[in-house]
């Protein structure tokens, strides 16, 4: 697909998530966190979050908004923008990234990064949905850029091991 004219750039904090239309370029900054993509081929729709846990470490309250740090929760949100642009989530691609090493940690307990590829794994799979593609895991940081217009998603990875 051809680069718009006019593209909107949207830098992604931790706990953020965006949803947008082939005009838009999302880009973030992963370390342990996961960012999820998803992207309508036909329609050229998608978005992404960005968490840094699993899921909190309490129960959510009634009337508490969803939050975008936890991945239960962010792909919750995303799942809303994909039924609010009157789609369906099985007609997007998915694709997952993040979640590198940034300590070292203790050989027997399981780190925030490897918790955050199986909660992303297991939500995928909870959700039906096929993971298209994925770079997860290994030590340092990843720079992630998103373009809707064509689904490319654009990968630098910093190791520090």
């Amino acid at each position: 697909m051809p680069r718009p004219e006019s593209i909107i750039e949207i830098f992604l904090q931790p706990g953020e998530c965006w949803f947008g239309d082939e005009h838009t370029r999302i880009r973030t900054l992963l370390g342990s966190c996961v960012a999820v993509t998803l992207w309508h081929p036909r329609l050229r729709l998608g978005g992404m979050c960005h968490y840094m846990l699993p899921t909190r470490t309490r129960p959510r309250r009634p009337a508490e908004a969803l939050d975008g740090r936890y991945a239960d929760e962010a792909l919750e949100i995303l799942r809303a923008q994909v039924e609010t642009a009157g789609t369906r989530l099985h007609d997007y691609q998915m694709k997952l990234f993040g979640g590198g090493r940034m300590f070292a940690s203790s050989p027997n307990v399981v780190s925030v990064p490897e918790r955050n590829i199986v909660s992303a794994r297991a939500l995928a799979a909870m959700y039906g949905m096929h993971i298209s593609a994925e770079h997860l895991g290994g030590g340092g940081h990843r720079q992630i850029v998103f373009e809707l217009w064509s689904g490319g998603v654009w990968v630098r990875h910093h190791e520090t091991d």
